[in-house]
């Protein structure tokens, strides 16, 4: 971190306002460079930027200086807030290129920067990627929440515990003949409850994944039965071509919805049934792939084609109620050209033998039906993402604290305390991977605070 990084912070194109970012030991020379004495910290200024060489005026804008520590990388940092325009930003980008000992930052360089000088944990990096991509409401509260540093100072708390038992049983290795009293089975009432309060974390049927990845929806059914037509309605544009021809849909085509705040991914799939021909072959494959993944599926069946159900909608369906794939939603297309809507439902109910899954009658041709199948949609979304926030929202997290819950549950009976205190190492070092702070300087202090060594 010994160079001095300079990017672009807005988006990039036409704009009315556009922010460039320097950061690092040389900032402050830049910044005199460019407009002379430097702004009070952390107030904006109306400033001329000009290039140093020329002392040509290249815009008028605000400059704002940022001094170490109290800047968003630690360093020292400015900001030159200009105009938004493309010759502008061009003419700056190019000035500061030319400088010496300044250098183009590399993707994510300012936060990593941040990270490096104990600003952020990794879980609030990670937030400031979910904020930046986040695509409804629920989304951006989630990631607002991690940003805040909710989840990070949850597992730092329950690493300090763990940290604090391991100097415990540390002492209780080396100084049980000085301290009797000092011994492995007073901690573990401790860490049973800390491992019962990391195992309620973990069961929240992965509601903060699903929620930042978006809730999965697979559109399944025969060839021609409208899937494609029906995910061009719901996406209100044509995202997926239609054609009479039977198989025209080879590979996964995703549409991505906001439903009142939900994320929601639509998959529109090839058609189910048995081929020969080797390319559809592969395109069922990867429907009933997609299908196994899926949070939910829509089995799309052809209301005036109810009696040729194949082999393969019948498997989905099966599936589904047997609790082995994800909950399924059947959609009747092509109501509107059969006379009797309800008879044609209590056929499929009974060709599919089950009513314990919502049959939805809609015409993709026409729009009936299609706010039923919506709020449908929304409100299973809503019932699998329920039970409250959750603080997992990654994978990376999910690993560690299992792997500290594991490592809590071989302490609970281990019998040997340098296997126990191994243990407890262990789940320690796991918590410490999800924030980024893993140091055994913070165990070499606990134990001399609490245990006086050599007094």
């Amino acid at each position: 971190m010994s160079s001095t990084i300079f990017a672009l912070a807005s988006g990039p194109g036409r704009a009315a306002i556009a922010v460039l970012r320097i950061s690092g030991p040389k900032a402050s020379q830049v910044l005199r460079a460019l407009i002379g004495p430097l702004p009070p910290p952390r107030h904006a200024r109306l400033a001329r930027f000009r290039d140093p060489e020329t002392n040509e005026t290249l815009d008028q804008g605000l400059a704002l200086w940022f001094p170490s520590p109290q800047s968003y990388t630690g360093e020292d940092m400015a900001e030159l807030h200009l105009h938004g325009g493309r010759a502008v930003v061009a003419g700056l980008i190019s000035v500061l290129s030319r400088l010496p000992d300044l250098r183009p930052a590399e993707p994510g360089e300012f936060s990593r920067r941040a990270f490096l000088n104990a600003k952020l944990d990794l879980t609030e990096v990670e937030a400031i990627g979910d904020l930046v991509d986040a695509e409804t409401e629920a989304q951006r509260r989630q990631a607002l929440r991690q940003l805040e540093g909710e989840f990070g100072r949850q597992i730092e708390a329950w690493r300090d515990r763990l940290v604090r038992s391991l100097a415990h049983m540390e002492a209780a290795i080396d100084f049980a003949e000085d301290d009797p009293s000092i011994s492995a089975d007073k901690l573990r009432a401790d860490m049973e409850k800390l491992d019962r309060e990391i195992s309620e974390c973990l069961k929240d049927n992965r509601r903060g994944e699903r929620l930042r990845e978006g809730f999965s929806v697979a559109i399944l059914g025969p060839p021609n039965g409208g899937k494609s037509s029906l995910l061009n309605r719901l996406a209100g544009r044509e995202a997926a071509i239609v054609s009479e021809r039977a198989g025209t849909t080879r590979d996964v085509i995703e549409v991505h919805l906001d439903l009142a705040g939900l994320p929601v991914i639509l998959a529109d799939t090839a058609g189910l049934r048995e081929t020969s021909d080797e390319i559809e072959s592969e395109g069922v494959r990867r429907a009933l792939q997609r299908a196994d993944s899926a949070d939910l599926r829509l089995l799309v069946l052809e209301a005036l084609k109810v009696s040729a159900i194949d082999s393969i909608s019948k498997q989905v369906v099966a599936e589904s109620k047997r609790n082995a794939g994800s909950p399924i939603i059947v959609v009747v297309n092509k109501c509107d050209l059969v006379s009797d809507v309800d008879k044609t439902i209590n056929n499929i109910r009974d060709l599919l033998n089950g009513k314990n899954f919502p049959v939805i009658p809609v015409s993709a041709l026409t729009g009936g039906g299609i706010l039923d199948l919506l709020n449908a949609l929304e409100r299973t979304a809503f019932e699998s993402l329920a039970g409250g926030p959750s603080a997992i929202t990654r994978a990376r997290h999910r690993a560690g604290l299992e792997e500290c819950a594991a490592a809590l549950a071989r302490f609970a009976h281990a019998k040997e305390p340098e296997l126990a205190a191994e243990d407890l190492r262990l789940a320690a070092r796991a918590l410490g991977r999800i924030t980024g702070r893993v140091d055994v300087e913070d165990l070499l202090d606990v134990i001399f605070r609490d245990f006086c060594i050599g007094k």
